[in-house]
């Protein structure tokens, strides 16, 4: 059960200066790679994981970070429920795992946790109506602990199809949206896959032995962003501060606000703003309006065709 293991790796780093993911990995009975991947997770949630090299090197936690365990209070281990619950788990994980973090705290302050865990809920299910998205979560998290390879039919950003067959690596939440790091074989490199754009999904019997495989903050490609300003109606306000931020609101006058957006000129994009219809007026750079004009005038195009 992952999320009970690193409750334990987490305490165990606590409690050792340094201690190497071989050993861990033994006491743990997973293999190396496992254990980097929850090292990487814990990362991810917050707490500061150094690995030192060598043969007498390991991993530990930043010394600046570590407390003594009577001292984790309330607050921390909420917290750490909440940074690392990005993973999804069945019930019987949950309950486990929760048994596991009782340990950590005085039993005065027990039914406290227990309240105030039940003011967080995180759901996995898609506002975009992806049936499969859950199952395949939960399919991919299998081959990752067991280095199963997986097959399926991929759409690319170009509406391209292919077959794929992969050595999954990592899954990723970001921005909304899953993601798995993988070796794909046909590419014969490490690639990024959208989990919304796969479809057939099989955990094939055939397993993999890991490659190497750098941990870093982020495997997505970064995506060059420029800042725009925008004359939004106000109905529009509560999207664009959920997207951009209120700090990048001004207004304008009673009825309309400026804002600054973070725009990728791509075709998605240029989709996010013209679904916004005659409520959202690029201002500037000219060469967006100037291009925003021309998709218009195609899709006028389209409509009037005999």
């Amino acid at each position: 059960m992952k999320l009970a293991r690193m409750i334990s790796i987490i305490m165990l780093l606590l409690e050792h200066r340094i201690i190497s993911a071989t050993k861990l990995a033994m006491m743990f009975e997973v293999s190396p790679r496992t254990i980097f991947r929850d090292i990487d997770t814990i990362n991810e949630a917050g707490i500061p994981i150094i690995a030192y090299p060598g043969v007498k090197g390991g991993i530990s936690i930043m010394e600046e970070y570590k407390v003594e365990k009577g001292l984790f209070t309330v607050p921390d281990i909420i917290s750490l429920l909440s940074g690392l619950g990005s993973i999804p788990l069945s019930s019987e994980e949950i309950l486990t795992t929760m048994a596991k973090i009782k340990g950590l705290m005085p039993k005065e302050h027990i039914h406290e946790i227990e309240l105030r865990s039940n003011k967080i809920a995180i759901d996995y299910t898609s506002w975009k109506g992806i049936k499969s998205l859950p199952v395949n979560i939960k399919e991919i998290r299998a081959a990752l602990d067991e280095n199963h390879f997986l097959f399926f039919q991929y759409y690319d950003r170009g509406g391209r199809e292919t077959a794929r067959k992969i050595e999954p690596y990592r899954l990723i939440f970001k921005d909304s949206n899953w993601y798995i790091h993988a070796y794909c074989l046909s590419r014969q490199d490490f690639r990024t896959f959208r989990l919304s754009r796969m479809s057939s999904l099989q955990v094939l019997d055939e397993t993999f032995i890991p490659r190497e495989f750098e941990i870093k903050p982020s495997v997505l490609p970064a995506i060059q962003k420029i800042t725009i300003k925008l004359l939004v109606d106000n109905s529009l306000r509560g999207w664009m501060a959920d997207f951009c931020g209120k700090e990048n609101i001004d207004i304008y006058d009673d009825t309309r606000v400026i804002v600054h957006f973070p725009f990728m000129e791509s075709d998605y994009g240029y989709g996010l703003l013209l679904k916004f219809g005659d409520k959202c007026e690029c201002l500037e750079p000219e060469t967006i309006r100037r291009e925003l004009l021309r998709r218009v005038n195609n899709i006028q195009k389209l409509y009037q065709k005999p």
